[in-house]
C-alpha cells in the first residue's frame, strides 16, 4: 500500500511540475477525469484572499463550463499527494518550487467545504512545512444574528494555534458609483467607484470603518456613459475618432447627423453669417472680425464649453454635427477657402492656431493664400486637424483654468510633432483623464488639494502607459471627506483577519462578508430569495466565507 501511495505522489508532482514548466499551456488533465489549471490567485475572489497575484494551481472536474467541484475524498487525497511531494522524508523532493495547490470541493462534508488548498512554506528552494486551507461558505441571511460573531472568529482561530496573542484586522469595500437598480432594472455601467478601508482593533462583526482607516479610492472609469457631465465631449471626439479611422484604413463609418440641416448649408449660413455681420459693424475690410460667441451657445453647449471659440472651431462645431460623407467635408471646405481667397470674410482665430486651415485663414490676411487641391484624403485631413486643435483648447482650458496642472506638464498630450494617429490616441488618453478628474470632482466632490495630486497621477500614469478604461486609478484618501457616502451605506464586502506568529509561520483565519458568493461552482442556500436586498426592510443580506489556515512542519 505504501509504495502505491508513493507511486501516486510522485505521478501527482510530475505532473504538476510539467504544467508549471510548459509556458504553452495553462491546463492538463490527471487520472481522465481531473482538469488542473494554472491561473493568478486574484482571478478567483476566494483565493485572491490568500493568494493575490500569484500563480496557483486549480483541480475540478474535468468538464465543460461552469467549473464543478470534486468530492471532499477525492479532494483530500490530492491534498495529500501535494503535501507528502513536498516531504523530504516521504518524497526525493529536487529543491522544485511548486504553486500553491487549490481544489474545487462539492460541500458534502459536515462543515460544508467549497475549497481545500496547501502552499508549501520555503526557505529558499528548501521546503520547511506546508500551510493548509480550507473554505466554508454559508448562503445569504438577512439576519445579521446569524453571521459568526468576532469571539466566534477567535475561536476558530484559537482551534488550530494555541496562542495568547493574535492581530485582529479590519477591511471592507463600499460601492460609491456603479450598476444601480431602478424600479428592478439594472442599469448596466462599466464604470465604478469604490473605497477599500483597513484598520486595526476590530470590535465587531461588520463595525463601520472608523475614521482613523486608511482609505484608498478606486476609480474605473468608461467614457460615453450618458450619465457623465463629459458625454458631449465624447460624441465629439466620436467623430474625432470616425476621421482617424478614415484616414487610417480609406473606409468610414459615418455617424448618424445630429443636426437637421446639411453640412454644406450650415457652412453656407456660417460664412453669410460673418459677411452680413461685418457690413452692420461698418468694420474696416482688413480687420478681421471676430464672431460673437454668445450666438453660438445652442451650437457648442457642453461641460468644457468656451466662449471664445474662433471661425475655425465654430465650423468644426457644425461640421462635426453635420458630416455624412466625404463629399461634404469636401464641398465645405471650398465654400470657406473661395470666401476667403475673394475676401469675402477675415474671421479671426486664435494665435496659437495649428490647423492647415488656420494657415490659410493668417495668409488671406495678407492676400498670399497658397493653393490646397481638395482631393483624396486632404480634405478629411483638414478636418481632422480643425477637431485636433478645437478639443486640445477645451482639454487645457479646463485643467488650466482649474489650476489642476500647467502647460509644461501637458506638452506631451498636446504635442503637434507626432503624426496625426498619435495625435488622437494622446487626446483619447486625455480625454479619460478628463473623465475620471470631473467624475471626482462632481460626483464626489474632493477638495481641490486631492484633485491636483489625482491629477498629476493620471497625467504621468498615461505618458507611459496605452490607452485601457479598464484600468483602474488609485487615490488615497482621508475617509472623513467622504464619510457622507459610507457611513449609512452597507459594505460589498467586508472583512477581519486574524493572525498569529510571523515571517514563515504566520497564520491566518480570515472571515469575509460579501453581498454575493464568492464561490461559483455551488449553489448556497439562502434565507432571501433577492439574495442581496430585503424589499420590505432593505436589510441587505450577505453572504460569509470563512478560511481557516493550519501549518504543518517538516522535521
Amino acid at each position: 500500500m505504501a509504495s502505491k501511495v508513493l507511486s501516486s505522489v510522485k505521478a501527482f508532482f510530475s505532473t504538476l511540475k510539467s504544467l508549471q514548466e510548459d509556458k504553452n499551456s495553462d491546463s492538463c488533465t490527471y487520472e481522465d477525469d481531473i482538469q488542473i489549471l494554472k491561473r493568478n490567485g486574484d482571478s478567483i475572489p476566494v483565493l485572491d484572499l490568500e493568494c493575490g497575484n500569484q500563480e496557483v494551481f486549480i483541480c475540478e472536474k474535468a468538464t465543460d463550463l461552469p467549473p464543478q467541484p470534486l468530492t471532499i475524498r477525492k479532494a483530500r487525497q490530492l491534498l495529500s499527494f501535494y503535501t507528502l511531494s513536498h516531504n523530504a522524508n516521504v518524497h526525493a523532493v529536487d529543491d522544485h518550487v511548486l504553486p500553491p495547490l487549490w481544489i474545487r470541493c462539492d460541500m458534502s462534508d459536515p462543515a460544508q467545504t467549497t475549497w481545500l488548498g496547501a502552499k508549501g512554506v520555503y526557505v529558499g528552494n528548501k521546503v520547511s512545512g506546508v500551510k493548509l486551507y480550507s473554505v466554508t461558505c454559508k448562503g445569504a441571511v438577512v439576519n445579521k444574528k446569524q453571521l459568526m460573531t468576532l469571539d466566534e472568529v477567535k475561536r476558530e482561530h484559537k482551534k488550530r494555534h494555541h496562542t495568547s496573542t493574535m492581530a485582529i484586522k479590519g477591511s471592507a469595500r463600499f460601492i460609491l458609483f456603479g450598476s444601480s437598480v431602478v424600479e428592478n432594472t439594472t442599469i448596466e455601467s462599466n464604470s465604478s467607484v469604490t473605497v477599500d478601508f483597513k484598520w486595526s482593533q476590530v470590535e465587531s462583526v461588520l463595525e463601520t470603518p472608523p475614521l482613523s482607516s486608511t482609505a484608498t479610492l478606486n476609480i474605473k472609469v468608461a467614457c460615453g456613459e450618458m450619465r457623465s457631465p463629459m458625454f458631449e465631449m465624447y460624441r465629439e471626439l466620436q467623430f474625432l475618432q470616425v476621421l482617424a479611422d478614415g484616414l487610417r484604413t480609406g473606409e468610414t463609418e459615418w455617424l448618424d447627423p445630429l443636426e437637421s440641416k446639411s453640412a454644406i448649408e450650415l457652412t453656407k449660413d456660417y460664412i453669410e453669417d460673418l459677411q452680413n455681420t461685418a457690413k452692420s459693424q461698418q468694420e474696416h475690410v482688413s480687420k478681421p472680425a471676430q464672431p460673437n460667441p454668445e450666438s453660438d451657445t445652442r451650437i457648442f453647449n457642453s461641460f468644457l464649453e468656451r466662449g471664445d471659440l474662433d471661425f475655425v472651431e465654430q465650423l468644426w462645431v457644425r461640421m462635426r454635427k453635420s458630416v455624412t460623407s466625404y463629399q461634404d467635408i469636401t464641398d465645405s471646405l471650398k465654400l470657406v477657402i473661395e470666401a476667403l481667397t475673394k475676401g469675402d470674410i477675415k474671421p479671426w482665430i486664435h494665435r496659437d492656431s495649428n490647423s492647415s486651415l488656420s494657415k490659410l485663414i493668417l495668409q488671406s490676411y495678407h492676400q498670399q493664400m497658397e493653393h490646397v487641391s481638395l482631393t483624396g484624403l486632404t480634405p478629411v485631413q483638414m478636418l481632422l486637424e480643425m477637431g485636433l486643435d478645437k478639443m486640445r483648447k477645451d482639454y487645457m482650458n479646463y485643467l488650466i483654468g482649474e489650476e489642476l496642472t500647467t502647460l509644461n506638464n501637458l506638452h506631451y498630450y498636446l504635442s503637434t510633432e507626432v503624426n496625426l494617429q498619435e495625435q488622437v490616441i494622446r487626446l483619447r488618453k486625455l480625454h479619460h483623464l478628463l473623465e475620471i478628474i470631473v467624475t471626482c470632482s462632481t460626483f464626489l466632490g474632493l477638495p481641490y488639494a486631492r484633485l491636483f495630486l489625482f491629477t498629476q497621477s493620471c497625467l504621468q500614469h498615461y505618458k507611459t502607459s496605452p490607452y485601457d478604461e479598464a484600468h483602474e486609478f488609485n487615490l488615497q484618501i482621508k475617509p472623513a471627506l467622504i464619510s457622507h457616502f459610507y457611513q449609512k451605506q452597507n459594505p460589498g464586502v467586508w472583512g477581519v483577519d486574524l493572525s498569529s506568529g510571523q515571517g514563515l509561520h504566520e497564520v491566518k483565519t480570515l472571515l469575509q462578508i460579501s453581498d454575493r458568493p464568492l464561490v461559483d461552482h455551488v449553489i448556497l442556500e439562502t434565507d432571501h430569495p433577492n439574495e442581496t436586498v430585503n424589499e420590505d426592510n432593505m436589510e441587505a443580506a450577505y453572504f460569509s466565507t470563512l478560511v481557516c489556515c493550519s501549518l504543518v512542519s517538516f522535521a
